[in-house]
C-alpha cells in the first residue's frame, strides 16, 4: 500500500509484529554471521569465540552441534553456508599462520554426524567461499606481481578431499583475475539465474565488452602458490613490448631499463605505480590463454553466475563484478 520506499520502510517496521522468543546465550563473544538451511528447520551461528553452532529450528530452539576451530589455529569463525541439499556445511573463518600473519580457511562439516571432512585456503579471508553445487565449493588465493599489483585465483574444490578415484579432481582452477590498485576479489557467491527467461541483471553484449575491458579476467599460467615467487621474476613477456638496442634482448633490456630508472639515467613518464600497473597488463597479454570452456564438473548443471566484490580504482571494493 506504500507509495515509496520510505514510506515501506515505516510500514514494516512500525506495523509487523516483533516478538523475542528466545535469547540464545551459547556464544561467549560476538556473533558475526547466521544462515539458515533451506528447508528452514536448522540455522548455523559464527563467532569470535571461534566456534560454529549449529541450531534446530524448532518452537523451542535447541543447540545441535557446536564446532570449536581454534584447534585448527583459527581465530574467529566469520560466514557459513549450507549446501543445496542441506547435507554440508561451509564455514569460513580467519586462519592465523606463521609470524601471525592472517590469511582464511573454509571448512566442510557433515550434517549427517557432524564430521569435519575437509578444510580448504582461502587468501584473502574475506574471500569467505560459496557453494557452486552440492559438492563443490569456491575459494579463493591470492597472488602479489607487484607492490599494489596482484593475482586473484578462484579455485574449484571437492567437498570430499580424500577421494580415491584418479579420474575424479579434487581441486580444479576457475579463473585468474588481475587486480589493480591493491584491490582484491572478495565476497565471492553464485547466483542460479535459471529460473528467470530474460534476468535483468544479465548485461547484454555491447555491455560485457565495456566491462571486461576495465576489469579483465586473465588465465596467467601458473597452477600454483608455489610459482608466485617465479611470476615476479619471468617478466620476459614484458620486455617484447620494450625497444631493443643493439641487439640486447628483451629480458636484458627490461632489466636495464629498470636500472635506468632506478639509478636516475632515465626519468620514466609515469608514477611508480603506473609504471608497476603497466608492467603488469604487459605481462598479462603475453601470459594469456584462452579460457576453459567447459567449467561444469557434470552434464545436467545448471547455468550459474560468480558475483563478487573487487575495484579497480581503490583498495576499498566498490564495484560488482
Amino acid at each position: 500500500a506504500a507509495v515509496s520506499w520510505y514510506e515501506e520502510f515505516q510500514r514494516l517496521y512500525d506495523t509487523i509484529p516483533c516478538v523475542e522468543v528466545q535469547a540464545l546465550r551459547e556464544h561467549n563473544d560476538q556473533v558475526l554471521h547466521l544462515s539458515f538451511s533451506h528447508s528452514g528447520c536448522l540455522f548455523a551461528s559464527c563467532s569470535k569465540d571461534c566456534t560454529v553452532k549449529i541450531w534446530s529450528n524448532e518452537l523451542d530452539i535447541s543447540l545441535q552441534h557446536s564446532s570449536n576451530m581454534r584447534p585448527y589455529n583459527w581465530s574467529y569463525t566469520q560466514f557459513s553456508q549450507f549446501n543445496s541439499d542441506d547435507s554440508l556445511l561451509l564455514v569460513s573463518g580467519v586462519f592465523v599462520g606463521p609470524h601471525n600473519s592472517s590469511s582464511g580457511e573454509i571448512a566442510v562439516i557433515s550434517m549427517e554426524n557432524f564430521t569435519l571432512l575437509s578444510r580448504v585456503r582461502n587468501k584473502p579471508y574475506d574471500v569467505f567461499g560459496c557453494w557452486l553445487n552440492e559438492t563443490n565449493l569456491i575459494s579463493g588465493n591470492l597472488h602479489r606481481i607487484g607492490r599494489i599489483t596482484s593475482c586473484s585465483v578462484l579455485w574449484l574444490n571437492n567437498a570430499f578431499q580424500g577421494i580415491e578415484s584418479e579420474n575424479v579432481n579434487v581441486v580444479k582452477r576457475l579463473f585468474k583475475i588481475q587486480n589493480l590498485n591493491a584491490s582484491t576479489i572478495r565476497t565471492v557467491m553464485v547466483a542460479d539465474c535459471t529460473r528467470y527467461d530474460s534476468p535483468d541483471l544479465l548485461l547484454d553484449y555491447e555491455e560485457q565488452l565495456a566491462a571486461s575491458s576495465t576489469c579483465p579476467v586473465f588465465d596467467l599460467g601458473s597452477d600454483s602458490e608455489e610459482e608466485e615467487a617465479k611470476l615476479k621474476q619471468t617478466l620476459e613477456p614484458a620486455a617484447q613490448e620494450l625497444p631493443e638496442e643493439g641487439g640486447v634482448t628483451g629480458e636484458d633490456g627490461l632489466q636495464q631499463f629498470f636500472d635506468d630508472i632506478m639509478e636516475g639515467r632515465v626519468r620514466p613518464a609515469m608514477t611508480e605505480t603506473e609504471l608497476e600497473t603497466k608492467v603488469a597488463e604487459l605481462f598479462v597479454r603475453n601470459r594469456t590463454k584462452p579460457p576453459e570452456l567447459n567449467l561444469s564438473t557434470d552434464s545436467n548443471s545448471k547455468t550459474k553466475y560468480l558475483i563478487f566484490t573487487t575495484g579497480c580504482l581503490t583498495y576499498s571494493p566498490h564495484q560488482i563484478g
